[in-house]
């Protein structure tokens, strides 16, 4: 990096941080690679999506940013049209600094938007606050999982959980070490759940923090055991956020290794280079190393986590 974009580059960053606050978003400082919340001007922001920028070395002066433009219900020539835009902007201003140019003229398509689209107004609180994104990872098709691997009955959805979060101590929430591959960063987090509210409880924890919020995946997997009685009562469950597979995948190692009353969110922010089946193989070695640190890896009678977390009085 010439000295010249390196200043240019740390001005602009220190600028787009005071402009946008908590909407602006480190996801790697080293990397370069950060992002940003955008919405409408309506109050809550009805439409919002997240960019994830890179800026390279020779920026401003030579190269454009990459970025990636995340929600979920950006798709065909509606994405077309705002990536077009984006690139003409960039067209229009070589040489200068350029994300603010791009996050206004974002901020105004999605204006334009809410002036004139329907909005659904009976979203879940959880759905608005978190959107669910495709990759589109070359492989996602056939991405070689066996769902009748997993075992029991699955609760995929958290729409039935009631909302009782008064009655249940919100648990701590572990964050395990960071993988990085080709601009994509993988971050695991662990926390000790007995009941189902709890999980829905960590979920809104997580997204509090504007990095994971803006993570373009927060895939998880549970396991809740109750030992009363003979038989254990054991209720499960995993949800994808887009990944295909990845939180099936999370809630079989979790079966395989016997863990009992934990649950594991791997956060992915896609850095704009696919990785194929190697995101499987990070996801992985995410949920096996924060299961590992935290004792959930030990012989099969050490294997089933604290027995206690009772219910608030």
């Amino acid at each position: 990096m010439t000295d010249i974009c390196k200043e240019r580059q740390a001005d602009e960053v220190e600028a787009l941080s005071a402009i946008y606050g908590d909407e602006w978003c480190v996801i790697d400082e080293e990397a370069h690679i950060f992002c940003i919340r955008v919405s409408d001007q309506t109050q809550n922001g009805k439409w919002t999506l997240s960019i994830q920028i890179h800026l390279p070395d020779d920026y401003p002066l030579q190269s454009p940013p990459q970025f990636q433009l995340n929600a979920p219900w950006l798709r065909g020539m509606e994405r077309t049209n705002l990536e077009s835009k984006l690139s003409q902007v960039y067209c229009d201003n070589l040489g200068e600094d350029l994300i603010y140019l791009w996050v206004e003229a974002v901020r105004e398509f999605l204006q334009k938007k809410a002036d004139y689209a329907e909005v659904d107004t009976n979203s879940s609180e959880w759905k608005s606050q978190r959107v669910s994104v495709q990759t589109q990872e070359a492989d996602d098709a056939d991405d070689g999982f066996d769902l009748s691997l997993l075992e029991g009955v699955l609760t995929s959805s958290l729409e039935d959980v009631e909302d009782k979060h008064e009655e249940y101590e919100c648990p701590k929430i572990n964050h395990g070490e960071i993988i990085t591959d080709r601009r994509s960063t993988f971050q695991p987090h662990l926390a000790v759940v007995f009941f189902k509210q709890q999980v829905r409880q960590v979920l809104e924890k997580l997204i509090q923090n504007k990095k994971i919020a803006n993570a373009t995946h927060n895939m998880y997997a549970y396991r809740i055991v109750h030992h009363e009685g003979s038989t254990p009562s054991i209720f499960q469950g995993c949800d994808d956020d887009g990944e295909t597979h990845a939180g099936s995948r999370m809630l079989h190692l979790l079966q395989i290794v016997n863990a009992e009353n934990v649950m594991v969110v791997v956060s992915r922010w896609f850095g704009g280079i696919h990785l194929g089946p190697d995101r499987f193989k990070h996801i992985n070695n995410c949920t096996r190393s924060i299961l590992e640190s935290h004792g959930y890896l030990a012989q099969r009678e050490d294997k089933k986590g604290p027995r206690s977390g009772k219910k608030r009085k």
